[in-house]
């Protein structure tokens, strides 16, 4: 059967391209730029879509596109339960339980009067679209934190109550939509509960029983690795299906409380399935919001009045700060947290898909009111995606709850030659945090006022104790190649591979010493290894500072110190970066340079004394 195919419509494989390669595309230029990215993506689909009219989802994608979205915020949501370990909670147990169960009834209806008194809503559409307000998108959350880079409490609350609250608000608009079907049809309110009631019971045990069953499959080996991602998402899709067939939107529930099964299990080969599943996850994110914003219509923004304004800053300004206000009262939790989480609220995907979707059954039942529930939910996505995209990061530094302008660097190890660095990099005001296993190890480093943390920073201790937001650099440097090859390389996913560096290991002349890049860390300071860093040390080397100008560069300088090894440099923004020699050096104008320098001697051999630094 030949398909007919609209003039100037793009084909199906060339739009979903265009989708991934705008997203992604985005999502780098924000890297970049240090812009939100899900900002980026919205304006790339406005432009592609209503205002160029190059890509319209509906022509050039047709019926395949509610399914991607809803395959996609299936997967999405499945990923954020990935990351729900409870473990991880612990401080921030008590604030996430009020959260969902304090938090989403209130929030439900306080949405549903703002609805009603701010935008003109009937009872009925507000109610079904309150309960959808209950979400905060995890679509949006994810890579908000991912650039905000929170404290670890308020970014792990946000994450819980966006991810958990997500599924919740689909079945609060479902048991909405039941009873206004009870109220316009013969349909009796026993039997819509009864659906109700099953189609979640059986959502959350098939979600309960693909969790624990593929974790028992895995630990027992019944499955091999390679098969496991595959086996995954054959699974997620399947229990998605399944159960959003029993009940609509039930699906997204499922997913989830599978997702955080698996993340409970302590399963062995757990990291390289969150990792996959992140990668895929920045793919869909992207896709779904290019989507969401090159299907917007400005002819239904023109249904929206004054009261759609209303609506915003109701929402945004009071019916979210009250539910979290109110949610956390006496819950011991810092008040600048509270009031960073009551002011962060941003809407995503799932909003915008599941408002049509009801929107369309609430028009089908005659609620011509309900025509104004797609728009709303855009206008509300796009008005907190923009102000929470710019705001979220310099109101979280206002409150002290970022990360620091100038990201210090994490020190694994300590060591004579380290904590010389350590006293060099805190001088240079980069800030430095010092970790060993072995408490002896850090005593010096103690006495010079270094930051220092006993223990082994892969242990759960480090992750539920240190604020490694601070940090943006890895330096794995114990007298141990091993373990610092297992540092590096586990590090590497959290700071990315190019800020995690690791001391030369003792033996890589030979192939059978050799590793694969896959692991380990850069090299750095010209590749020496840690016995020789410390003879360096003990010999009278120093690390020193050193500025460079347009008078006195790089080239100069090499000259100058033919010996020294240089270590890392400061650009004039503060941004900190190790280097391995003059090759990772791009000779920028006024920046400093920290080298490992060998002693002077006067004309009789001895070393001669050394001045406070360089000019």
């Amino acid at each position: 059967m030949a398909i007919e195919t609209v003039p100037g419509a793009l084909s199906p494989v060339i739009a979903i391209a265009l989708v991934g390669g705008l997203g992604v595309g985005s999502q780098w230029l924000a890297w970049r730029l240090r812009m939100p990215a899900i900002v980026l993506m919205l304006l790339a689909g406005i432009i592609i879509g209503p205002v160029l009219g190059v890509f319209d989802p509906a022509r050039d994608i047709g019926p395949l596109m509610a399914p991607i979205i809803a395959i996609a915020v299936a997967i999405i949501l499945f990923e954020g339960g990935l990351t729900l370990n409870f473990h991880q909670l612990r401080d921030a147990a008590v604030g996430v339980r009020r959260l969902v169960f304090i938090g989403a009834p209130l929030g439900w209806l306080l949405s549903a009067l703002t609805l009603h008194f701010g935008a003109g809503l009937t009872w009925s559409s507000s109610w079904v679209f309150g309960g959808i307000l209950i979400v905060t998108g995890p679509t949006v959350i994810a890579p908000l934190l991912r650039t905000a880079r929170l404290s670890k409490r308020p970014a792990k609350l946000l994450q819980w109550e966006a991810i958990v609250n997500d599924p919740l608000g689909a079945m609060a608009a479902v048991l909405a939509f039941e009873v206004v079907l009870v109220l316009n049809r013969a349909e009796t309110v026993g039997s819509a509960m009864l659906d109700l009631v099953v189609g979640i019971g059986a959502s959350i045990a098939m979600g309960l029983a693909a969790g624990y069953g593929l974790a028992a499959a895995f630990r027992r080996g019944w499955v091999p690795e390679y098969m496991k991602v595959s086996i995954l998402f054959a699974l997620l899709l399947g229990i998605f299906g399944i159960s959003d067939a029993v009940l609509h939107e039930s699906g997204l529930l499922a997913v989830t409380v599978m997702g955080i099964v698996i993340a409970n299990a302590n399963l062995p080969s757990y990291e390289e399935l969150r990792q996959f599943k992140e990668h895929a996850t920045i793919l869909l994110v992207s896709g779904v919001f290019i989507l969401l914003a090159a299907n917007l219509d400005f002819a239904a923004l023109e249904l929206l009045t004054w009261r759609a304004a209303i609506f915003l800053v109701l929402i945004i300004f009071v019916a979210r700060p009250v539910t979290v206000f109110a949610s956390l009262l006496g819950s011991g939790i810092p008040w600048r947290e509270q009031v960073l989480i009551a002011f962060t609220g941003p809407r995503g995907v799932v909003l915008v898909a599941v408002a049509g979707l009801f929107a369309e059954r609430l028009l089908e039942l005659g609620f011509e009111d309900a025509a104004l529930i797609g728009p709303l939910a855009f206008v509300l996505v796009a008005a907190t995606v923009v102000l929470h995209g710019f705001t979220l990061k310099p109101f979280a530094r206002f409150l002290g709850l970022a990360g620091a302008d100038n990201p210090g660097v994490l020190i694994i190890g300590g060591s004579p030659w380290t904590t010389a660095l350590a006293e060099a990099l805190v001088k240079a005001e980069v800030p430095v945090l010092m970790t060993d296993p072995n408490f002896g190890h850090l005593r010096a480093a103690r006495s010079a006022g270094i930051a220092t943390y006993s223990g082994d920073i892969l242990s759960e201790g480090a992750e539920q104790r240190l604020e490694l937001i601070s940090y943006a650099t890895v330096l794995a440097a114990t007298d141990n190649d091993a373990y610092n090859t297992l540092t590096a390389t586990d590090l590497a996913a959290e700071f990315g591979r190019e800020n995690v560096f690791q001391v030369a290991r003792t033996k890589t002349d030979s192939a059978r010493h050799m590793l694969p890049a896959s692991l380990g860390g850069r090299p750095f300071a010209h590749g020496a290894t840690y016995d020789e860093m410390n003879d360096h040390i003990a010999a009278g080397w120093t690390f020193r500072t050193t500025r460079l100008t347009e008078e006195f560069g790089l080239t100069d300088w090499a000259a100058k110190r033919p010996a020294s090894h240089l270590v890392a440099r400061i650009l004039p923004s503060g941004e900190f970066r190790m280097v391995n020699d003059i090759a990772d050096m791009r000779g920028i104008p006024d920046t400093r340079i920290i080298a490992l320098r060998p002693p002077e001697t006067d004309a009789d051999g001895s070393i001669a004394p050394q001045p406070p630094a360089d000019a």
